[in-house]
């Protein structure tokens, strides 16, 4: 584990490994899908979050292929062609709820630490799943599918999903 504290999440959900990722910015689930592209300043990554694996890697200035007005991002490997969403330090966001109801909400009760709660479908008792310790937290969301989220920061990725 590196910067960011992350706990375990409540049935349905699974927390899978931590990745190290310093330089993050930005990050990005491709359309009705669960692959995430992150964006850093060691250059772009594509995750599967579904089942925590890193499916594409390069080494190229990530800023070369990211529009700062649209919030967009050029995809590699499997998202390569693609165009992505992407939200982070520049901006945007990423879907804080899901299809049936669960929910993420930041907040910061420690600060200058931000905090992420998630809450179950109909529950108005948040349950704490992390906060970004000594790193910056970039974005957190869910993907348009529904079954998995992310907590990004500057320096790692956090990725939970579910079955159900």
């Amino acid at each position: 584990m590196t910067g960011t504290m992350v706990h375990e999440a409540p049935s349905p959900w699974q927390r899978l490994p931590v990745y190290a990722v310093g330089g993050l910015f930005q990050v990005g689930y491709a359309a009705g899908s669960d692959l995430l592209l992150v964006l850093s300043l060691q250059g772009r990554g594509v995750f599967d979050c579904l089942t925590g694996s890193r499916l594409a890697r390069d080494h190229v200035k990530a800023h070369d292929f990211f529009d700062q007005i649209r919030l967009t991002a050029s995809g590699i490997g499997p998202l390569e062609g693609q165009t992505v969403r992407v939200a982070g330090v520049y901006g945007g966001g990423l879907p804080l709820t899901t299809s049936d109801g669960w929910r993420l909400e930041t907040g910061a009760p420690a600060w200058p630490a931000h905090s992420v709660f998630l809450s179950a479908p109909g529950s108005h008792e948040p349950i704490f799943i992390g906060d970004d310790g000594p790193c910056e937290l970039r974005a957190c969301g869910f993907s348009e599918t529904g079954r998995s989220f992310v907590i990004a920061t500057s320096c790692d990725l956090a990725m939970f999903t579910r079955t159900a």
